[in-house]
């Protein structure tokens, strides 16, 4: 794995919810890399305060959006903070959602012409990675990037990533959890966030490749979805949960904590996370 230093695990959020004094914690606490996640645009200036505020901490995008940054501004960040932050950013990148979109057209192009720009500007493969879900994009990934960065997904889904990445590209996958030992609490907070993805094609059309059917992927989602995508319980349980991950073949797991207070939770989940990921 070209990018070795993102840790066993990591924590994705949406960017704006992450600032320096957060990220400082969360270092402390062994996390490894933060995710930024809801497409931060790639010239956000947010970047550089989290890296300035931790020592060894990998800051990602998870992802920057390809219709929304252009490849030249992307190539741009990655290289300053590669200067200043050396083997600590790395350039996640993905084409997001149709339903989204309303340019989105031959998002298997755009990425390959992403990628080319990205290659004419100086940044190195190693670098960046690829949102991928399905094989061709996975292919892509493997052969043109540090690896893939499924959302959204479940472990024999990762293993099938695997088995296309092969045993040296990055497979860095995310997981939501709830901290809560009460299932029926526990589902309605992952539903609430969790249901949402059941309007987005690339989501269901993959999970669909894993016997969810149309009773389990109508929105907002049952609770075989919803177990599935939403790890819960108590700290154990959700552990146990995640290194179903890293025995499928995933190199990182990011937790992204869908909780009300989010530094509680991953303070209650990193020393069992650690001892579990290992």
């Amino acid at each position: 794995m070209a990018f070795d230093n993102l840790g066993k695990f990591g924590v994705w959020q949406p960017y704006p919810q992450l600032t320096p004094e957060t990220v400082r914690e969360l270092e402390e606490l062994g996390y490894g890399t933060v995710w930024l996640g809801s497409s931060p645009p790639a010239d956000w200036d947010g970047y550089e305060g989290l890296l300035a505020a931790t020592e060894s901490l990998v800051v990602a995008t998870s992802i920057v959006n390809v219709w929304g940054s252009a490849p030249e501004t992307a190539a741009e960040t990655y290289l300053r903070l590669e200067d200043k932050f050396p083997g600590r950013f790395l350039l996640g990148v993905g084409v997001g959602h149709r339903e989204h979109t309303g340019t989105y057209a031959k998002p298997y192009d755009a990425l390959v012409h992403y990628l080319d720009v990205l290659d004419a500007r100086g940044v190195p493969q190693h670098g960046r990675a690829l949102a991928a879900l399905g094989p061709r994009v996975a292919r892509l990934a493997r052969d043109r990037t540090a690896g893939a960065l499924p959302y959204l997904t479940v472990p024999e889904h990762t293993a099938e990533l695997r088995g296309i990445l092969g045993p040296d590209a990055l497979l860095a996958v995310e997981h939501k959890v709830v901290l809560d030992t009460d299932p029926v609490r526990a589902r309605a907070v992952g539903r609430e966030r969790a249901g949402f993805y059941l309007g987005l094609s690339n989501y269901v059309n993959n999970l669909r490749r894993f016997d969810f059917d149309d009773a389990d992927l109508q929105a907002p989602g049952s609770d075989r979805y919803v177990d599935a995508v939403v790890a819960h319980g108590d700290a154990a349980a959700i552990a146990d949960r995640l290194a179903e991950h890293q025995r499928a073949g995933a190199d990182h797991v990011a937790v992204q904590v869908l909780d009300d207070d989010l530094l509680a939770t991953l303070r209650t989940l990193a020393p069992v996370l650690a001892e579990r990921l290992k």
